[in-house]
């Protein structure tokens, strides 16, 4: 073991949030030799980035690197910035530059350490492919399958995601389509409910495959690794209720709710408690939408904790536009508790259209269809998703299996789109003159209108890869047609968050630092790339802040 930095032995890093973000700074802490104590406030460890795909984008990666994929940082910051370009006042230009250029060592030491092995989710290209910079395969790291057997006694602690197909791979969903990989066994499917979460704690252990993958696998291999460290205690079930501080107002601990009673302790704290989903009241405030029209597939525990947290001592809150955030179409559960989505909404034979019957944005891309629907000046909900009998029968819906019985009250049923339309309360006839405009191209697999089947990265990973000549793009034509109307709903990254500068310091109000307190993860704002946002972003730069804040605080330990 590696000599100490005399300040290590004595100060407990406490984290708040037993998600990617805060397992990796409690275990970059724990290798420098620093005792950790991670509160979780719900029973389960992984938070959002285990429900999530497990995508972390890195430019100018080692993995990339020794692939021979050519890439270099003034390709990074050129993409990046051209994604921020429209928000520029948002960017924070030495957090960004520390971000880009810290993430591929943090992903390096990472590895080196034994919590992943990255590898290149291959064919999947950047968000943006017309902003320069960008590379069509490359910069999507995750991590490799993780044995379920590595957590020990730990595997029930952590959750699997409902989205994603334990034991399946990119490379099983990049062959028949994000949607098929699930619906391939309808009898497993009907078992495990896909894309189906019901926001509350599993009523007992969840049932896998031996093998971890996607999200799920990512926070597997962090949370294996870190339980193997000394002093290291993972309190669950214990919400932080209080950050306290000393008589100069430097933060000194936190007070935490855990069921039996008040548990304190003492120390520098890290925020990780990712975002404010499933609180009315901060949705409401970020991003303008009222229950009717949003959700979450985020766990339940995705409260605003650091939010708050970091207000209560006088931190302050960056507020990103409402466009800027990472919302996905979905629905209300049949059984009303929680939220639905999958990739249905941009599979072939769908459209989304507004109240008047109109279609507004690219349908099958959730960037646009949020900057759309939310626009301030033209704000197009609620919407609703259309499609035919095409799409029932090749790709079902939620835990409705191809050819199934959608659950009684979810979908509006009817023989023409006219007859649609009324039941939906959209104007039939405008209902089915945009299907009419829309179906002549389609089948030609175009849409001048609004670019649907133009992002590769949707084409990739939504689309349906069997189908031709595009893979998101067919005909709204078959009867029966089937409607309903749609939520956006959260995915555990609200953009807006408590402000930090490049090393993850929280900041009040005059941009001075708070002592004793740094954030993490989503929980903080995503003022590192000014607004704009690729898929990947927020897992990257969470575990490079991890890095840098476990560093900090470590300072003169050596790496064990």
């Amino acid at each position: 073991m590696a000599s100490r930095h005399p300040s290590a032995q004595r100060s407990r890093v406490i984290v708040v949030g037993g998600g990617l973000s805060g397992l990796s700074t409690a275990l970059g802490a724990a290798l420098r030799g620093l005792p950790v104590t991670v509160f979780e406030s719900a029973t389960q460890l992984g938070g959002a980035a285990a429900y999530s795909g497990g995508q972390v984008w890195v430019g100018a990666n080692h993995v990339a690197k020794r692939a021979g994929v050519g890439d270099d940082l003034g390709l990074v910051e050129s993409y990046v910035r051209g994604i921020a370009a429209e928000r520029g006042a948002l960017l924070d230009e030495v957090a960004m530059m520390r971000w880009l250029t810290t993430a591929p060592r943090a992903m390096q030491f990472w590895e080196q350490q034994g919590a992943v092995r990255w590898m290149i989710i291959q064919g999947l290209a950047d968000y943006h492919g017309e902003v320069p910079g960008a590379l069509a395969s490359g910069r999507y790291l995750t991590g490799a399958p993780v044995p379920a057997d590595d957590l020990g006694s730990w595997r029930d602690s952590i959750r699997t995601s409902p989205y994603f197909r334990m034991g399946t791979t990119y490379d099983d969903l990049f062959a028949k389509g994000r949607r098929l990989t699930y619906v391939d066994d309808p009898d497993d499917v009907a078992h495990r409910t896909p894309w189906a979460d019901t926001g509350k704690e599993p009523a007992e252990p969840q049932s896998t495959t031996d093998m971890l993958t996607f999200g799920t696998g990512l926070v597997a291999g962090f949370l294996a690794r870190l339980v193997r460290e000394d002093d290291v205690e993972i309190v669950r079930s214990a919400r932080v209720t209080e950050i306290l501080r000393g008589p100069t107002g430097e933060v000194v601990g936190v007070l935490a709710d855990g069921g039996d009673g008040a548990v304190t302790r003492r120390g520098p704290v890290v925020l990780a408690t990712s975002t404010y989903d499933w609180d009315p009241d901060l949705v409401r405030e970020f991003l303008g939408l009222e229950p009717e029209d949003f959700g979450s597939m985020a766990p339940e525990s995705l409260r605003g904790d650091a939010i708050r947290l970091a207000r209560a001592v006088g931190g302050a809150v960056v507020s990103m536009p409402a466009t800027t955030v990472p919302l996905v179409p979905g629905w209300l559960a049949p059984d009303g508790a929680g939220f639905a989505n999958g990739p249905e909404y941009a599979m072939p034979h769908a459209m989304i259209v507004d109240r008047l019957g109109l279609r507004f944005c690219n349908d099958s891309y959730w960037p646009d269809l949020v900057a759309r629907a939310l626009d301030p000046a033209d704000r197009r909900l609620p919407c609703y998703l259309i499609w035919d009998e095409q799409h029932h029968h090749k790709y079902g819906l939620g835990t409705t299996v191809p050819g199934g019985s959608y659950p009684p009250g979810l979908v509006s049923t009817a023989s023409t789109l006219r007859e649609l339309g009324d039941h939906l309360g959209i104007d039939g006839g405008d209902l089915e003159r945009t299907a009419a405009r829309f179906n002549a191209a389609a089948a030609r697999g175009e849409d001048p209108d609004f670019g649907r089947g133009t992002v590769e990265f949707i084409n990739r990973f939504s689309g349906d890869p069997t189908h031709t000549p595009n893979p998101v793009l067919g005909p709204v034509s078959e009867a029966p047609f089937f409607g309903m109307r749609l939520r956006l709903l959260g995915t555990g990254i609200g953009m807006s968050g408590v402000r930090i500068d490049s090393e993850g310091h929280v900041l009040d109000e005059a941009g001075t630092i708070v002592p004793g307190l740094w954030a993490v993860g989503s929980c903080a704002a995503m003022t590192t790339s000014g607004g704009g946002y690729n898929s990947g972003f927020a897992l990257a730069r969470g575990l490079t802040l991890a890095y840098l804040v476990a560093a900090e605080l470590g300072a003169g330990a050596l790496v064990r």
